[in-house]
């Protein structure tokens, strides 16, 4: 009786203390849908709450299959809500301030138009001689030694943050040497500037302080950041 007794009660203590393990699925959607929070600002970030929804569908998945062997519904579900609030709200989002951001009377262009094919010398190629004169509406970053102080009315603009964070020579085709015009001024920062001005191109480099010269010049009378 008293060996009975003992059987079943390591049985019962055993059940009781059975271990279940987090599904990794769950906890990485949950992960990947906080850090995609950030697609808000940054359009290219979209990818993580894409993947974050993907694993957690994973996640779901495995704890029907494993139902005795894994834990996490609660973080599965988390991170469902998340990457599926997001993938609605911030696309719609981008796709409203792309279709009015540009203000009326200037024509949209990005820094594709203005840079030389790399197999050709570093000189403004025929697209960008074409927009010499226009109006247009450009975004991008500012370069670190390009602004001398936290109310610059000049500055360069580069078309990436690997040139906007580590600075040095960028390609003479990657640079606009903005000028604001009016009460504007700008701050040095890691974040992407609009502007919007006429822009001026020259086959003769302009010498700009710290860096070799530019072909890019743009007069601005819209900035924001």
């Amino acid at each position: 009786m008293l060996a009975s007794y003992n059987e079943n009660s390591f049985s019962s203590t055993a059940d009781e203390g059975v271990y279940q393990a987090v599904s990794r699925a769950a906890i990485a959607s949950c992960v990947l849908g906080v850090m995609g929070i950030l697609s808000f600002w940054l359009v290219p970030i979209l990818l993580l709450p894409v993947l974050g929804f993907v694993f957690a569908i994973i996640g779901f998945r495995n704890l029907r299959r494993y139902k005795g062997e894994l834990t996490g519904r609660p973080a599965a579900i988390l991170g469902l809500a998340i990457c599926g609030i997001t993938l609605a709200i911030a696309p719609a989002l981008h796709a409203y301030v792309y279709v009015t951001e540009v203000p009326e009377g200037y024509e949209r262009i990005n820094f594709s138009q203005l840079k030389s094919p790399y197999i050709d010398a570093d000189i403004p190629p025929e697209s960008a001689m074409e927009l010499n004169g226009k109006s247009v509406f450009l975004k991008g970053y500012i370069h670190p030694t390009s602004i001398a102080s936290s109310s610059a009315r000049r500055f360069v603009l580069v078309p990436d943050l690997g040139t906007c964070c580590f600075g040095g020579q960028p390609k003479l085709t990657h640079m606009v040497e903005v000028t604001l015009s009016g009460d504007k001024f700008a701050s040095y920062g890691m974040r992407q500037v609009k502007l919007a001005g006429t822009l001026l191109v020259d086959n003769q480099l302009k010498p700009v302080s710290d860096l070799q010269g530019v072909y890019y010049q743009l007069k601005a009378d819209v900035y924001r950041d």
